[in-house]
């Protein structure tokens, strides 16, 4: 049997938070890790926040690929950074990218520019 884990995924989930609405869940279609908070305000996109794993490493969270174990260990501590932001005003579209040194916030414009140029 050669079920892939991956394509099991959580469906969206929606919650409240000061005010604004926040819409969590995968990337659609994503072969690598990306986890997306969709955050709004009055029906309005305010700003995303995405948490963003490398494939190497994926082994150091869990089994590898498998997404719904890893969203599974970590979901809560993503929430606080989400409501840290919101708390913050920050409302800058951002990436938690979670590497082997430690996780990295990384401004969403400036990472499309970076992979744009490669």
């Amino acid at each position: 049997m050669n079920t892939r884990k991956e394509d099991k995924m959580a469906p969206e989930k929606t919650w409240s938070y000061k005010n604004l609405e926040i819409k969590e869940g995968p990337k659609p279609g994503s072969k690598h890790f990306q986890y997306f908070f969709v955050v709004s305000e009055g029906g309005k996109k305010k700003s995303n926040y995405c948490v963003w794993i490398d494939d190497e490493n994926l082994a150091s969270l869990g089994r590898s690929k498998n997404f719904d174990e890893i969203v599974s260990a970590k979901r809560e501590e993503w929430i606080k950074w989400v409501q840290g932001k919101i708390d913050q005003k920050d409302f800058r579209n951002l990436v938690l990218k979670l590497e082997k040194a430690g996780p990295k916030e990384i401004d969403l414009s400036e990472m499309q520019k970076k992979l744009k140029a490669e």
